[in-house]
């Protein structure tokens, strides 16, 4: 049965904003599973994320620390409706980085991960997928913030879509 998906990561709340965008939570709220790769920066957003979502994959980022890390694992991973997927903060460089994680996260087929706040969906030759949501919060050098939204379905990721988030005024 297909499972609808919210991807994000560097949350960054309350450093970079005081909460998430209405329109992240009215996703996260209607999804079936969120998938969320670390740097929440405060243990208070974790417990609104298991407050507000029907199920939650997630793992601690380096901006994590104290409860957040007790809580959380550095490597999570999950079968969703036949779709292997592994969650991680940080991969490295963009160079090389397709071949470095399809070593390193074998029987994957998605890799979700964060840390540089810069969307990316690629796919190594071996078919592992990389999925980077970039930041719904801190959009650095991108014209936006950004989250995913998907669907798991018979062991394939489908419609994959980056929502923008706008600059909040």
């Amino acid at each position: 049965m297909p499972v609808s998906l919210v991807v994000t990561s560097d949350t960054h709340v309350p450093k970079r904003a005081r909460d998430l965008p209405q329109s992240l939570w009215s996703r996260i709220e209607a999804a079936d599973l969120v998938v969320h790769a670390g740097d929440w920066v405060d243990v208070a957003l974790l417990d609104l994320f298991e407050q507000r979502c029907r199920r939650l994959v997630a793992v601690y980022g380096n901006n994590d620390h104290g409860a957040l890390r007790e809580r959380l694992p550095e490597i999570a991973r999950v079968e969703i409706d036949g779709l292997r997927v592994a969650v991680v903060h940080e991969t490295g460089d963009a160079k090389g980085r397709e071949e470095r994680c399809a070593a390193r996260f074998p029987g994957t087929d998605v890799l979700v991960f964060g840390h540089s706040h810069i969307p990316w969906d690629t796919t190594a030759p071996t078919g592992l997928r990389l999925l980077n949501p970039g930041s719904p919060t801190d959009r650095r050098r991108q014209p936006h913030g950004t989250f995913v939204t998907a669907v798991a379905d018979a062991g394939r990721l489908r419609d994959v879509v980056f929502h923008p988030v706008p600059p909040r005024s």
